[in-house]
């Protein structure tokens, strides 16, 4: 139980957040960034944490709020936090670095705990779990299409993706006794649909037809307004928040206080994380980012970076290291678009050049206090590789002992079907490296997956003897369908929706852990 807000005798918090993991209060944890903007916007707000969902007692502690409770399962879906992709618990994992707490299906069970002793308080879902299944998904754990997490919770709202625009603006419309629709990046169920809102396959066709499953695919976007009938409501999905480069500077200026709990000692080496923008233009087909965070890059303005960087100096546990500075790819940095509808890969119109990041990391180099800033959330080579100077920058300031790519395979047919193909550019990447690298002894760390949709036991062979060409240093992990991608799209229909193609697909447990074997007998890989 936290208390961001201190209270009078008797007197209420305004929201309640409960979440599925340890509270940490950091600018990479949703539900700590959610409680600092209600914060600075005045409204008192309580946290419960990693609640036993069997005991009333962790849902009832803090009472009632005044104006609703925010429910989220944490950094992760609660599904693929709690199995492994052959579907085994990893509660008993040994080599895990912490313990899941939650309950499978987090938002739902805790929605329904807090529904169950609150009638009438109203609830707002958010986080990774809700935003991915704001729609009917295929559902791996269940092995079916499921409807709109929001009807199973009975939640008011949900808000999806990056929500502190909504969360602000729901708060705002509770307070004045307002009606729910219309905000921007939310999802709410109604008996009707509103006029300009684009109505994709329904739940009923998804479920019984792969085709619409498809098309349904292929309309889902964060930048439509959208309504998909289920029963006898529509869920209606409003258009994502365009966050701006001043909303974020102000966002990460709220005055985190980065300690860690000792029941979260496995996020110590993210403590001096900083992030510089958010967003990827990547596109992965076995990737959430995209339905989560949106395919537009929006960049912090250097100042506020530069800023961070100095406090963190002064923070009591800083002993001159930067963990981590970048995003979901950590080079995208400064390569802001005005949403065009053009895939940002394919523009002309994007920079390519790294200037911003450079001047950036350069500039970052120098503040007083500071000892080595690291990249270690991961580079896109393919946009890297177009500037050398860049390259070397981060091979010789921001690297120790290797630097994360994710080529994700060797299969051009399979690297189509996940978005990945860049012929190529992994080679002219490798060699600017190892040029820049020459004699220090650093090396890259290659990511790969198998068992994804177009992989079969050939495949596998071919990616064993690519990964051997490489020197091993590789992590190769297994495909696990996540809700809403591409990749899950292909792998419940067996249809690539993009073309209409048939498309082989590995279902069985032994396949699957045959392709992983097969790709682990390269020297030097390591399992994950």
């Amino acid at each position: 139980m936290i208390s961001l807000s201190p209270l009078l005798k008797r007197e209420k918090f305004d929201v309640i957040l409960i979440t599925g993991d340890v509270y940490i209060d950091h600018p990479l944890t949703g539900t700590s960034v959610i409680a600092r903007v209600l914060d600075n916007e005045g409204y008192k707000v309580g946290i419960i944490q990693t609640p036993d969902w069997k005991k009333d007692r962790d849902f009832t502690k803090l009472g009632e709020p005044r104006l609703f409770f925010g429910i989220s399962s944490g950094a992760m879906d609660s599904m693929l936090d709690n199995y492994t992709p052959l579907l085994k618990s990893r509660r008993d994992d040994r080599h895990r670095k912490y313990r899941s707490l939650k309950p499978d299906r987090a938002v739902t069970v805790y929605s329904n705990m807090v529904r169950k002793n609150f009638k009438n308080s109203p609830i707002v879902i958010g986080g990774v779990e809700a935003s991915l299944r704001r729609l009917a998904h295929y559902d791996y754990w269940s092995n079916k299409v499921r409807r709109s997490i929001l009807l199973d919770t009975r939640a008011d709202i949900l808000a999806y993706g990056n929500a502190e625009h909504a969360i602000v603006e729901i708060a705002r419309r509770y307070e004045k006794g307002q009606p729910l629709d219309g905000i921007e990046g939310t999802c709410i169920a109604r008996n009707h649909v509103p006029k300009g809102f684009k109505e994709i396959p329904s739940f009923d066709d998804v479920s019984n037809e792969k085709t619409k499953f498809c098309e349904m695919q292929m309309a889902i976007s964060n930048d439509a307004d959208l309504a998909q009938k289920t029963g006898d409501k529509f869920i209606l999905q409003y258009r994502s928040h365009r966050y701006t480069q001043k909303e974020l500077d102000h966002i990460y200026e709220l005055g985190y206080s980065r300690t860690v709990p000792p029941e979260a000692n496995y996020f110590k080496g993210m403590q001096f994380s900083v992030v510089t923008h958010r967003g990827c233009i990547g596109n992965c087909s076995f990737c959430s980012i995209a339905l989560h965070q949106g395919t537009h890059i929006v960049s912090r303005s250097e100042k506020s970076i530069l800023g961070e960087i100095k406090r963190l100096t002064e923070h009591k546990d800083f002993k001159g290291y930067i963990d981590d500075l970048g995003g979901p790819s950590a080079n995208m940095f400064g390569m802001d678009c005005d949403g065009c509808g053009v895939n940002c890969l394919r523009c002309k119109k994007l920079d390519r050049s790294h200037s911003k990041l450079i001047s950036l990391m350069g500039k970052a180099r120098q503040i007083e206090g500071v000892k080595k800033i690291f990249v270690r959330s991961g580079i896109r080579y393919d946009i890297a590789v177009d500037s050398e100077e860049y390259i070397k920058d981060v091979t010789e300031h921001h690297t120790s002992g290797f630097l994360k790519i994710a080529p994700e395979h060797c299969s051009k047919d399979v690297l189509i079907l996940m978005n990945k193909y860049f012929s190529g550019k992994l080679d002219k990447f490798s060699q600017t490296f190892q040029r820049a690298s020459k004699g220090s002894g650093k090396y890259l760390k290659y990511y790969f997956i198998v068992a994804h949709p177009g992989s079969s036991e050939k495949e596998a062979e071919e990616l064993k003897l690519f990964i051997k060409g490489l020197g091993g240093n590789a992590i190769v992990q297994m495909f696990t369908p996540t809700p809403m991608s591409a990749s899950t799209c292909m792998y419940y229909t067996g249809v690539n929706p993009h073309t209409g193609e048939e498309i082989y697909v590995p279902y069985t447990f032994r396949e699957k852990k045959v392709q992983k074997e097969i790709a682990m007998t390269a020297e030097h890989s390591r399992k994950m």
